[in-house]
């Protein structure tokens, strides 16, 4: 008997399954946010306040593993330049992002290990970050892209 007509996995199932790798990632990197207390309202307050050097080191080592990351990638021949400058949409979207984490005190990455660490009042910043998420997708046509 031939298999005229060979079971294929259904694409939906498929693509759940590609993305367990990345659920393991953000779940790795929940847990190293809230070890290395990066997710804190009281070091990001701190850090604004000029008055530890805890958030300032781990953003300092981050862009240092950022840049080396590119130097390596650029070493191995891969392109990283975007087809257009963009300053004017990076500095729109830096002050957005900034003004968001100086308001509540979170940035977007660790809404979800605050929620899963059991802090409540992250549950607004989530409601906020969905309310964003939902705006920029009615303005969307007028923003620069």
């Amino acid at each position: 008997m031939s298999d005229e007509f060979p079971l294929q996995q259904n694409p939906v199932e498929q693509n759940r399954a590609a993305l367990w790798p990345y659920l393991l990632a953000g779940v790795a990197f929940g847990f190293v946010a809230v070890r290395s207390e990066i997710v804190s309202w009281y070091r990001i307050y701190e850090m604004f306040h000029f008055a530890s050097f805890h958030m300032y080191g781990v953003i300092g080592s981050a862009v240092l593993t950022g840049a080396l990351s590119l130097w390596v990638l650029r070493r191995w021949g891969y392109s990283l330049r975007p087809p257009e400058p963009g300053r004017y949409r990076y500095a729109l979207g830096g002050l957005a992002f900034g003004l968001g984490w100086g308001l509540v005190g979170a940035c977007p990455g660790p809404i979800y290990a605050l929620l899963g660490s059991g802090v409540a009042g992250a549950l607004v910043v989530f409601l906020g970050a969905l309310l964003g998420t939902y705006l920029y997708g009615l303005l969307q046509r007028w923003l620069p892209h």
